[in-house]
């Protein structure tokens, strides 16, 4: 089988991943530096990472039973699959979407039943209701905002999922590595009753990519299954510390989410006066698709031109499609710069 990767190239303009354009604050990196020092080097971590997941959960009004921690969201991913899936058990997913749902699906031996998003890319409900009642699946996921096509799924038509998904007797997780960029949040129905989790991340928002670091909300007997199959000492104590102390940088990040929506608003605008179609995005990135020229052609011509963006064309339904992230203003020119002298 294939492996799950993104190309990494030696370019000026790298706008193929979603990362942050913007580094944390030098508060933060100020904060981290004195508290790594007084790390006890010779000792375990925090094993059940309490600290961390008391100051997640107060950010959201919930208790630390009812956040687990993890290196990344997909770890997160992971562990859920390795709780709830495995052989004889399925996966739902509806396409595109999310590549590693059904990656790590597979790699822990579970069935990953597919369906379809509408034509807009929206959740069909009558193609969920078809896959929910065909598959009976043990876990359900959506992704909104969906990655690559930005579109965010209403709170209506995720409820009606969870409806759905708890008569099947499952459990649905929503895939919010983008959330603070759209207006909506599932973590309003999560409930200890419900079987529902929402994962999140560090990497976007927050600009610590390079501290690995996701979690999950949802109801306390989740966190404990999760806990059972996860292993030891996974969340060192730097990772820790670092997303302790970022929350304490909260305005910070709603500030930097503020100017990128902000941005994506201006390069959607400038995207929509060249010759390519793009799809309303609730992310930090945009899904297009030249109309003169194949993604594939375009992809390259980009990379000629010291600029890196995603290649979505082999993910399903996404035929010459490219994703680009928003970066910083001086990013996205060149970019433009260098899409319209391709296609024009």
């Amino acid at each position: 089988m294939d492996g799950y990767h993104s190309p990494q190239l030696d370019v000026r303009v790298r706008l193929n991943t979603n990362e942050s354009p913007e580094p944390p604050p030098v508060a933060w990196v100020d904060e981290l530096t004195a508290a790594i020092t007084r790390v006890d080097w010779n000792r375990y971590p925090d094993r059940s990472a309490v600290g961390l997941r008391s100051a997640i959960g107060h950010l959201h009004g919930v208790g630390p039973e009812h956040v687990f921690a993890a290196n990344g969201s997909n770890e997160v991913l992971q562990t859920l699959l390795l709780a709830y899936g495995g052989p004889g058990r399925t996966a739902a997913v509806w396409e595109p979407t999310y590549a590693l749902h059904s990656h790590i699906a597979r790699l822990t031996g579970t069935a990953v039943a597919v369906g379809e998003r509408a034509e807009d890319f929206s959740v069909d409900p009558v193609e969920v209701a078809r896959l929910l009642d065909d598959a009976r699946p043990e876990l359900a996921f959506l992704c909104s905002p969906n990655n690559p096509t930005g579109v965010v799924d209403d709170e209506r038509t995720v409820a009606a999922v969870l409806d759905r998904v708890d008569a099947a007797g499952g459990l649905l997780v929503v895939d919010e590595a983008y959330g603070q960029f759209a207006q909506w949040s599932a973590l309003d129905l999560v409930d200890a009753d419900v079987p529902l989790v929402v994962t999140r991340t560090f990497s976007k928002t927050w600009s610590m990519a390079a501290a690995r670091l996701g979690y999950l909300v949802g109801p306390a007997e989740v966190v404990a299954e999760l806990e059972k199959v996860v292993l030891p000492y996974h969340l060192d104590a730097v990772t820790q510390l670092a997303g302790r102390l970022a929350l304490d940088h909260a305005a910070e990040m709603d500030a930097r989410v503020a100017r990128l929506v902000e941005e994506r608003g201006r390069l959607v605008a400038r995207l929509d006066e060249l010759p390519v179609r793009t799809w309303p995005s609730g992310a930090n990135f945009v899904l297009f698709r030249p109309t003169r020229l194949d993604g594939a052609t375009v992809w390259r011509e980009l990379v000629d031109r010291s600029v890196l963006v995603r290649d979505c064309s082999s993910w399903p339904r996404l035929e010459g499609c490219l994703r680009v992230t928003v970066g910083t203003p001086t990013e996205d020119d060149a970019f433009l710069t260098a899409l319209e002298e391709i296609l024009t």
